[in-house]
């Protein structure tokens, strides 16, 4: 089997070099060579740590938990199983933005405050989204701070969540292209922000079987023109479960820096987002399967 793996990751290889020869031929945002955003020759890679965990340059990071925190229970119960089977951030929404203005909202400050005891319990970093700089004061201990497909183009969000000088994560939004993604983060870095992790979570497209579509073809385009890490979120992109699983490994093969897996531990009984999650034991099982993979990448020095 692992034979099989080491000639697709070979073409894997042969296509992110086309891909990206292709993306900087055509990109115009590449005509001003000091945006803070860009890969400088000779210089390493950013990698961000968020907690204790890092991310990029090779060092692989794996979020995971529920769309949103429901209860103690819920969420304790979702990170004590999802570092055991090796989470190394722990994801939960407390404030959420929704499309229906009928649709569960989140818990809010009384979410942060279950999060925080999830923290303690088990160590894990943090990740949330903050949707309105109002809540910034809640967000103090959370170590990794999301800022959500909706929100991406909120530039003065933005401005004010790099004030913060916290690790910030920063979702394409659905509809946007990789240029206007990236001037996003350069909103992040030029006023202040040293560590930003960018995240393909799906854009919108004439698909209709799925949420939305995982465009794998950013990561390895933007691995040639920025030094950010850069990590995948299925879950978001699918919109089931059921296609999360060889999503995360194609991102994998295309050389994502990580995961962000929305995982439930009664996913039928959700209250947002419940028929893209992952449960505890699938969960347990993809997370086995990225450790293996990685290992065979590391003994067989595949690399970008």
């Amino acid at each position: 089997m692992f034979n099989n793996f080491k000639i697709f990751f070979f073409l894997v290889k042969l296509m992110v070099i086309k891909n990206m020869n292709s993306f900087v031929k055509n990109s115009t945002i590449l005509d001003k060579d000091d945006y803070l955003f860009l890969k400088k020759p000779h210089s390493k890679n950013t990698i961000v740590n968020v907690g204790g965990a890092k991310c990029g340059s090779g060092n692989f990071t794996l979020i995971a938990g529920p769309c949103s925190v429901e209860s103690e229970e819920q969420i304790i119960t979702i990170a004590e199983s999802v570092k055991k089977s090796g989470a190394t951030m722990l994801r939960g929404g407390a404030f959420k933005p929704r499309t229906s203005p009928y649709s569960f909202q989140g818990l809010g400050e009384k979410g942060i405050k279950l999060l925080l005891k999830a923290k303690k319990e088990t160590g894990l970093p943090l990740v949330s989204e903050l949707t309105d700089i109002k809540y910034a004061d809640l967000f103090e201990d959370i170590d990794l701070i999301q800022i959500g497909a909706r929100n991406m183009q909120n530039f003065e969000l933005l401005k004010e969540v790099a004030s913060m000088k916290k690790p910030i994560l920063l979702k394409r939004g659905f509809m946007s292209c990789v240029e206007e993604w990236l001037l996003s983060a350069e909103y992040l870095l030029s006023y202040g922000a040293e560590d930003v992790i960018l995240c393909e979570r799906g854009i919108r497209t004439a698909l209709s079987l799925t949420k939305n579509t995982l465009d794998l073809s950013s990561i390895p385009s933007l691995k040639k023109i920025t030094h950010l890490p850069i990590i995948a979120d299925p879950s978001h992109a699918a919109g089931v479960a059921s296609s999360v699983e060889s999503l995360s490994y194609a991102s994998l093969f295309a050389f994502a820096d990580g995961l962000m897996l929305e995982v439930h531990n009664k996913k039928e009984e959700a209250l947002s987002d419940g028929e893209q999650s992952l449960s505890l034991d699938e969960f347990k099982r993809i997370a086995n399967n990225i450790k293996l993979l990685l290992s065979f990448k590391k003994d067989n020095n595949i690399e970008r």
